[in-house]
């Protein structure tokens, strides 16, 4: 494989912060699911299960952001990192949920069921909140 010579390939985009100015949106709107979360869960099971809906919301917080960085950080030091980098994020992310929720099968805790609710909400919301901006910033440049 032969490598481009620097003189040819494209120049990076003057602002590279485009990559990540979708996440302050996407953060604020999580911590509001967050505290939603948690207060649906408290008024509907009690304090472990509050505990459980916002930690499920912030797993995929904590989750979403690290591979939005982690993929933008690549796209500016080698765009050509972005397939491996970003699949080994996701390898990874997934992996270790998988882990966590197999020894947590084995836990009898009041939070479990509401952990998973969180979680789904957590993706839920931020795929909608993401799609929705992309759809905006889409047609602010064309129109």
């Amino acid at each position: 494989m032969s490598q481009v010579p620097t003189e040819e390939r494209p120049a990076p985009p003057a602002n590279p912060a485009w990559r990540i100015e979708h996440l302050p949106l996407l953060s604020t709107v999580s911590m509001a699911l967050l505290l939603c979360a948690g207060s649906v869960g408290f008024f509907t099971g009690g304090p472990d299960s509050a505990l459980g809906a916002a930690a499920g919301v912030l797993v995929v917080t904590v989750s979403f952001t690290m591979s939005t960085l982690v993929i933008a950080w690549a796209d500016t030091v080698r765009p050509a990192l972005l397939m491996p980098l970003g699949m080994l994020t996701y390898v990874v992310k997934y992996s270790l949920l998988g882990v966590i929720l197999a020894i947590g099968v084995g836990i009898k805790w009041p939070g479990w069921t509401a952990l998973g609710w969180g979680i789904v909400a957590g993706v839920v919301v931020w795929t909608g909140v993401q799609a929705w901006w992309v759809h905006r910033r889409v047609t602010r440049k064309v129109i």
